[in-house]
């Protein structure tokens, strides 16, 4: 594939605005009109996408760190108490023979949060530098985020499973440390970074969002505001 700008038109270069509410394309409409279907106001992009972004992106990357270092499980029973975290989980699950389900917890609570931030910063930062850099392989990526953003939650509900199983039987009890807060807190400022993420914006290369936003009317601090 080609690194080079692929040069397509836009709906803002031949004056169409959509709707984000309804759906509804309208040609020739002003920035910040209301919709004539539904009221919602309309924009070219999504007013100050790139500050929610980064704001959710940074909020998630700190609480990365004590996701993963606190305990997401705490068991106790007779024989004493035991604090587990997500990578030693993986690897008592590795060590007693459960190969599979250590790939699983590790790939949904470990690797697919840190692709989810490197990802997002990635299209977050080319978009706000205009860049044409793979434009539809990064198109792509947002895709393959939204489907896999589903599938985030598997280590909350996976502790939340075993400690309704483990209380019934009656041997141990089990409950959730601090660190799948973290971690859910992770999980939900990342879906909340994709949502406010508009991913239009890595189509808007230098020259062509400039035309387009010169015939909206719109400057450069409306743009990225």
């Amino acid at each position: 594939m080609s690194d080079g700008p692929t040069h397509v038109t836009t709906a803002a270069q031949l004056g169409l605005m959509s709707c984000r509410h309804c759906g509804t394309v309208w040609q020739g409409a002003a920035e910040g009109a209301a919709c004539g279907r539904c009221g919602t106001r309309l924009h070219i992009r999504k007013p100050h996408s790139i500050q929610f972004t980064w704001a959710l992106l940074i909020a998630a990357a700190v609480m990365y760190l004590p996701a993963n270092l606190l305990p997401v499980m705490i068991t106790r029973s007779l024989f004493g108490a035991q604090y587990d975290t997500i990578l030693s989980g993986v690897i008592y699950f590795w060590v007693s023979g459960a190969y599979g389900l250590a790939a699983i917890v590790f790939v949904a609570s470990f690797l697919v949060p840190l692709f989810k931030l490197s990802a997002l910063t990635l299209m977050t930062l080319m978009a706000q530098r205009r860049s044409d850099w793979r434009q539809q392989e990064r198109a792509t990526l947002y895709r393959i985020l939204e489907v896999i953003g589903r599938w985030s939650m598997l280590d909350v509900f996976v502790v939340s499973l075993l400690a309704g199983l483990v209380r019934i039987q009656g041997f141990a009890e089990v409950t959730a440390g601090v660190g799948i807060a973290a971690f859910g807190a992770v999980v939900v400022l990342t879906m909340l970074a994709s949502l406010s993420f508009d991913p239009r914006l890595s189509w808007d290369s230098a020259p062509v969002a400039q035309d387009a936003m010169n015939a909206a009317g719109i400057n450069e601090t409306e743009r990225t505001a």
